[in-house]
């Protein structure tokens, strides 16, 4: 049953979720198998696929400063929002093409860039189309779509893996169907509103003052941000864990259904409610969740508690991420929006870069459970710097 609040969303927030549904179809339906492919088929090591995974969300990192920055200058957000979404979808086939790993860090890289591109300015087209008072709601109505990609993606993995007898390929080959069609309802169902191109912005390069003049509330964030990052490294580290528990390779795509089912039903609600209570308590229990999801994961006999522990971290997710972006549109002024969205996910990509390579280290070098336990630590001192840095009106 739709509730009033999302009855209240312009058309348009539901038109953008419905797009980063599709979007997240095709990649999650890449993502789930990707890991195994790596390792299975092309014979990587884990440290190969932590740098591929890490440098793939940097590189979408930097293009979304950069992107949110155009954004904001010119005035302009759906045009950014539509190359990225295109250049996304036509990187699905290099990955159905690839002979070798750098094959698919060039797939992977071509993947983020158009991620980059699109990400800031769909973020910030998201605060441009919601009333400030729904803009919990409105985050996490787009999250909670987008994750419904990201798990029927996986389902729709498993399936043609048992149709085609574990044909990596064709399942790559047909991600692109989903793609192409999320880009066609962004261009025919998305109307961006009219707002004046910003005149008083920083030319190229950006300077450093003018990003930090942003605001110490806005710092907050990114430091609690980058801190989450460092804890919850790339979820390849999780289909991995799956595959070294048992769980046969047909069916690995589930582990991040299970997650992605709870991130979607969580997602929504947790935004909504931090509307009415605040966000202190909220992103707390967050971090949370994610330490006692690092320790299952960590001591797991089975890929049964794998599957537990994917579902603790989808919770995680659906009381965090929404609410970081809820932080970030709060925290910055409404002009340097898209570049505000764009320092975020600079920063948080550095850090998801590091986490990857370093959860790919100590799995190579101490086995899984070294890995998890190590976001565990990491978790726990965001914990304590969250509640410094969150005061309670945020």
């Amino acid at each position: 049953m739709v509730s009033p609040v999302t009855q209240k969303l312009p058309m348009g927030i539901w038109a953008l979720g419905f797009v980063s549904l599709l979007m997240d179809v095709s990649s999650e339906m890449i993502h789930a198998l990707l890991p195994a492919f790596l390792v299975s088929v092309l014979g990587a090591s884990m440290v190969t696929v932590g740098v591929i995974e890490g440098l793939g969300e940097a590189t979408a990192s930097l293009t979304k400063m950069i992107s949110g920055w155009v954004s904001d200058r010119l005035g302009k957000r759906k045009f950014l929002a539509v190359l990225g979404y295109g250049i996304s979808a036509l990187s699905k086939p290099l990955f159905a093409l690839a002979p070798g790993a750098s094959w698919i860090l060039g797939a992977r890289l071509a993947d983020r860039l158009g991620k980059g591109i699109r990400g800031a300015p769909r973020d910030a087209l998201v605060g441009d189309l919601a009333p400030p008072h729904l803009w919990g709601a409105a985050y996490g109505l787009r999250q909670s779509l987008d994750t419904v990609g990201a798990f029927a993606g996986p389902l729709l993995a498993i399936a043609l893996m048992a149709w085609s007898a574990d044909d990596f390929r064709l399942v790559f080959w047909l991600a692109m169907l989903p793609a192409l069609m999320a880009v066609g309802v962004l261009v025919l169902a998305v109307k961006e509103p009219a707002r004046p191109p910003a005149d008083k912005l920083p030319r190229l390069p950006i300077q450093w003052r003018d990003v930090a003049a942003i605001g110490g509330k806005f710092w907050g964030v990114i430091a609690i941000g980058a801190v989450l990052t460092l804890a919850r490294f790339s979820e390849a580290f999780l289909i991995l864990r799956a595959q070294d528990a048992g769980l046969p390779l047909a069916w690995l795509p589930a582990v991040l259904v299970v997650m992605n089912v709870v991130y979607s039903v969580t997602a929504y609600p947790m935004g909504a409610l931090s509307d009415r209570v605040g966000k202190r308590m909220i992103l707390g229990a967050g971090f949370g969740v994610l330490i006692i999801a690092d320790l299952v994961l960590a001591g797991a006999p089975d890929f049964w508690w794998v599957l537990a522990g994917a579902a603790l971290w989808g919770l995680h997710m659906g009381m965090t991420q929404g609410l970081l972006a809820t932080l970030v549109a709060a925290t910055a002024p409404a002009p340097l929006r898209g570049s505000a969205f764009g320092v975020f996910h600079l920063v948080t990509g550095i850090a998801l870069l590091v986490a990857s390579v370093i959860a790919g280290l100590l799995w190579d070098s101490a086995g899984p459970a070294a890995t998890f336990f190590g976001g565990a630590v990491f978790t726990a001192m965001g914990l304590a710097g969250a509640m410094m840095l969150v005061g309670r009106r945020v």
